[in-house]
């Protein structure tokens, strides 16, 4: 199963992200879910560098049973750069919960 974790600050920003795990909801190469799942958190984690100019911090393991992936925004952003993040972050989070809604055997999500 994938696990997703989302994690705000005091002003209720994301400040990060965690997903974990294989949805095993088809054979491996062929897997939908985690297709689907893997496709929304890289882009997103490329589209904050991309539209906001600043790097995220980045933790992937692909060691880990079935893959490992950690995001965290640096704290010295600009309300501009923030603004975006939160963006891409909140269309991140709505996103997942839309898969899980679909799967969900196979994707959970904690906040």
């Amino acid at each position: 199963m994938i696990q997703a974790f989302f994690n705000r600050n005091a002003k209720e920003d994301i400040v990060s992200f965690e997903v974990t795990g294989h949805a095993e909801s088809g054979p491996y190469g062929s897997d939908i879910v985690c297709a689907a799942v893997s496709a929304l958190v890289i882009g997103t984690t490329n589209s904050i560098s991309a539209l906001s100019g600043v790097s995220p911090l980045v933790e992937a393991n692909e060691e880990v049973e079935g893959g490992y992936l950690y995001v965290e925004l640096i704290n010295e952003l600009t309300e501009e750069q923030l603004r975006i993040s939160q963006i891409l972050l909140e269309s991140l989070q709505l996103s997942l919960i839309g898969i899980v809604e679909e799967y969900p055997d196979y994707v959970k999500l904690a906040q």
